[in-house]
């Protein structure tokens, strides 16, 4: 099984970009598909992006379209959220998972097997 470390976080003004990384340690992360998710205070996780384990196929949530992109390096078992035109409202712990049916995305937080510690994202003037 796999270990998750996200890192890139930090304190963006709006309008602003951020690279977010997840690590993976284990040897069969590229058999996995890997989501982000991302929780701000008071509210539940939701989920932003997702890529197979191939990398072929992607899904991202609306509000975010356009704006993010989630790519993998299966090489370096690394997976990457680049954000873009960050708004206040993307302010949130960002949490990378790992979902060992690596062939299907899923947008549930259920489906994923392993997760990170989570990264602060706070898109602030």
């Amino acid at each position: 099984q796999v270990q998750l470390v996200e890192s890139g976080g930090g304190l963006v003004q709006p309008g602003g970009s951020l690279r977010l990384s997840c690590a993976a340690s284990g040897r069969t992360f590229s058999s996995y598909a890997m989501g982000w998710f991302r929780q701000a205070p008071g509210k539940e996780r939701e989920f932003v992006a997702a890529i197979s384990w191939s990398g072929g196929s992607t899904y991202y949530t609306d509000s975010v379209k356009g704006r993010f992109t989630i790519s993998r390096d299966n090489a370096k078992n690394t997976v990457y959220l680049q954000l873009n035109s960050l708004k206040p409202e993307d302010t949130a712990v960002y949490y990378c998972a790992a979902d060992n049916f690596g062939e299907v995305i899923s947008t549930t937080p259920s489906s994923y097997d392993v997760w990170g510690q989570g990264t602060q994202v706070t898109v602030s003037s």
